[in-house]
């Protein structure tokens, strides 16, 4: 089991950590401060950044967020970006690949460890990527190839029974919530070979009370109104969700402390 000294965290809003807040109720915990916190159990001394911004596409991970990564020396990297390229219509899947591999390739060449995961298979719980699928199954193949051509830790979250349960995902349909956030942070602390890590993210949540007709078509009106109508207005409008929003924690700080008290800022 390797200890990490330098953990720099990159990509879109699941790495920030959208919508898994911290007890203030205003800041973003997610599944890489969750990560952070068991990495500092075992080495006090951790640095900890966290430079991902929701609603970047792979190309602004690369533009914006790699160099300043790789100034920070980190020995383990978290990149995950790619879902805000797939929702859109004209999207070319290799080409997010190839700006994947730009990234893969330049932290390989530094000396980090890199860590990432599969997009998993969500169309049981979120109808809105079922068009979506195909491009999500080719970018899939295409991290496994990364993985191994980089020698990256990946977790298949792709192969997995978890993911379609939606009581893992916020009610916007695309980001974790608080429970999804925890079960990433178990997988993959597990992938890292953490103390304490059994592999009981795998275990199946017990099933609940079925929706009635009824809820569910209301949930759905709900969802359009609060989440797709916003998301189309944005595209129409050349907008993005990080209009404005900057990195949670743009420099390497002692992770201890940062992660036990939310002090990020929204």
């Amino acid at each position: 089991m390797a200890r990490y000294k330098r953990f720099v965290a990159i990509g879109d809003s699941s790495v920030e950590g959208l919508n898994d807040l911290y007890p203030d109720g205003h800041s973003y915990r997610g599944w890489s401060d969750r990560l952070a916190e068991r990495l500092a159990e075992l080495e006090p001394d951790l640095l900890y950044a966290n430079l991902a911004v929701r609603g970047r596409l792979v190309g602004e991970v690369r533009a914006q967020q790699l160099e300043p990564a790789l100034a920070m020396h980190p020995d383990l990297v978290v990149v995950i970006a790619g879902l805000n390229d797939i929702l859109r219509p004209r999207c070319d899947v290799q080409r997010v690949i190839d700006d994947l591999e730009a990234i893969y390739s330049a932290f390989a060449q530094s000396g980090a460890q890199l860590l990432a995961y599969t997009m998993p298979s969500r169309s049981a719980a979120m109808m809105t990527l079922r068009s979506a699928e195909l491009k999500i199954d080719r970018y899939n193949e295409g991290l496994r190839m990364l993985a191994d051509n980089y020698g990256a830790v990946l977790v298949d979250f792709a192969h997995e029974d978890f993911s379609p349960d939606s009581r893992l995902w916020s009610s916007d349909r695309l980001h974790a919530n608080s429970a999804g956030h925890a079960l990433i942070a178990d997988a993959l602390a597990q992938a890292l070979d953490l103390p304490g890590s059994d592999g009981s993210w795998r275990q199946p949540i017990p099933l609940g009370h079925p929706l009635r007709r009824h809820q569910i078509v209301a949930r759905e009106i709900h969802w359009a109104a609060a989440y797709m109508a916003p998301w189309i207005v944005r595209r129409l409008r050349g907008r993005s969700s990080g209009d404005g929003v900057v990195a949670k924690r743009p420099v390497l700080t002692p992770a201890i402390g940062y992660v036990q008290s939310g002090d990020a800022d929204r």
